[in-house]
């Protein structure tokens, strides 16, 4: 596979976690080179790590995972932002901002949005590909793409203060709704 090929497959991978990235950077006030550091770094470290595993568990574990993945993602990016919109809602204008992401629930958007990057793992594996360096392309690939992502969610997010912040809510409920209804189309 030439590397055209796994930098595209790492765009489309980083997808999701750019789009959850920009939704954590609408919510940030102020927003700190270290939070836009680790919610990159956590996104890109499993994405890294996923195509490892997926690549790992072979033709077994696809079957387990390829029949749930699409729900798991769902219940996951579904519930964070539901409780994104909520607080949002609930916070209003004079209370101070908090953190969207806590260390529990940046692993948990990290895992939501590296299923897919399990299952691209394994078709690694059935393709006879190597898979370090397009894992090591594909978790560097999302980590610049969420950092800049989390920059460009704060940048433009003052202009229109909690709105953006349900807004970044239901784009990640509009993911997981992407993610369930791919699958289920398929």
């Amino acid at each position: 596979m030439s590397i055209f090929q796994i930098i595209l497959i790492a765009c489309g991978l980083a997808c999701d976690a750019f789009a959850v990235a920009v939704a954590c950077g609408l919510a940030a006030r102020p927003l700190r080179a270290a939070y836009a550091f680790r919610i990159a770094f956590f996104f890109g470290l499993f994405q890294m790590l996923m195509p490892l595993l997926g690549w790992a568990a072979g033709v077994s574990m696809r079957r387990l995972i390829a029949a749930f993945d699409h729900w798991v993602a769902f219940t996951l990016l579904a519930a964070i932002g539901g409780k994104m919109v909520y607080e949002s809602l609930k916070n209003g204008k004079d209370c101070q901002r908090c953190r969207v992401v806590s260390m529990k629930g940046l692993i948990i958007l990290s895992l939501a949005t590296s299923i897919d990057a399990l299952v691209v793992g394994m078709s690694f594996a059935f393709l006879r590909e190597a898979i370090i360096m397009p894992s090591a392309i594909i978790g560097l690939v999302t980590f610049l793409l969420c950092y800049g992502g989390v920059w460009l969610g704060n940048r433009f997010g003052h202009m229109f203060e909690n709105k953006l912040e349900t807004a970044g809510g239901l784009i990640l409920i509009g993911i997981a709704f992407k993610i369930l209804y791919s699958h289920l189309a398929a």
